[in-house]
């Protein structure tokens, strides 16, 4: 298992100044790095994919910055939905050159739309058009692309695994993959353990953050369900602590997250990363240290 973060912990725009944090996450003991990126996007990719190779982290991107309300896949309007296709392009394109090995997110549509209504058919259908479009662009760029569930305060489309496994069936391309997120499973699933065991064979990813975007532990997430799951199912991939630093003026706040829980972003990813591998080693009892 891989244990990484996401870049918001730290800051709310990647730059070629922000390289330093590379290093920071390799000290503090990560394996991986996600970097949000979007139309706001002005960094050198050449350099933190340098930056992180001679780090040995992988790196993964999401559409997390700047991402216009009308580019969405999955609008019935054919102009939006090319915007979106362009928009998406342009960002696996960033993503390889930078040197992602997956791009992830609610990219079916544009999280923070929640029309209240069931999605139509059609909707789903087109967001499966575009996401087998997208995932075969992001082969020939030697990226994955995954989808990640959200909450229905974030999303009318895609708030299960149940949900994310019927769009991906639908779109049928063996480029596409699915994340979990702990936050955003807290108001829609009453079992964690069976969406984790529902997602096997899918499931590329976990986002780990507790119920309020803090750091993993003393929060409503079954950490033992959890993991016990993810041992269950063989899984051996990247699990990624997510927040909003909420010491920078404003970030936090225009994230919608009102509390401070993420004012360190070293002290969140210790204290985080000391909760993940305790239940990790916990569902491993053969890997405990002796």
């Amino acid at each position: 298992m891989k244990f990484g973060a996401h870049s918001f912990i730290f800051t709310p725009v990647w730059l070629d100044e922000s390289l330093a944090i590379l290093d920071q996450a390799r000290e503090l003991g990560l394996d991986c790095f996600e970097i949000g990126i979007g139309g706001d996007s002005r960094f050198t990719p050449a350099r933190t994919r340098a930056a992180a190779a001679a780090l040995g982290l992988e790196l993964f991107a999401s559409p997390g910055g700047a991402w216009p309300q009308q580019d969405d896949i999955s609008l019935e309007d054919p102009a939006s939905r090319a915007a979106g296709l362009r928009f998406h392009r342009q960002m696996l394109e960033l993503s390889a050159e930078m040197g992602a090995t997956a791009y992830c997110g609610a990219i079916y549509g544009h999280p923070g739309t929640v029309p209240r209504r069931f999605p139509a058919p059609d909707e789903l259908k087109r967001a499966a058009e575009g996401l087998a479009d997208l995932a075969g662009y992001a082969q020939s760029l030697g990226l994955k692309v995954v989808i990640e569930p959200m909450s229905h305060f974030r999303t009318h489309l895609i708030n299960t695994p149940q949900q994310a496994l019927r769009l991906l069936e639908l779109a049928g391309h063996p480029n596409l993959a699915m994340l979990l997120d702990t936050y955003h499973m807290v108001p829609d699933i009453r079992d964690f353990g069976a969406a984790f065991r529902s997602a096997a064979g899918w499931l590329w990813g976990v986002h780990a953050c507790e119920n309020d975007r803090g750091a993993p532990g003393e929060g409503l997430v079954p950490w033992d369900e959890v993991f016990g799951a993810l041992k269950e199912i063989n899984f051996t991939g990247p699990v990624l602590m997510e927040s909003y630093n909420s010491s920078v003026p404003g970030f936090a706040v225009s994230r919608g997250l009102f509390q401070d829980v993420c004012p360190d972003a070293q002290a969140f990813i210790r204290h985080g990363l000391c909760t993940l591998r305790k239940y990790w080693f916990a569902s491993n009892s053969d890997m405990l240290p002796s």
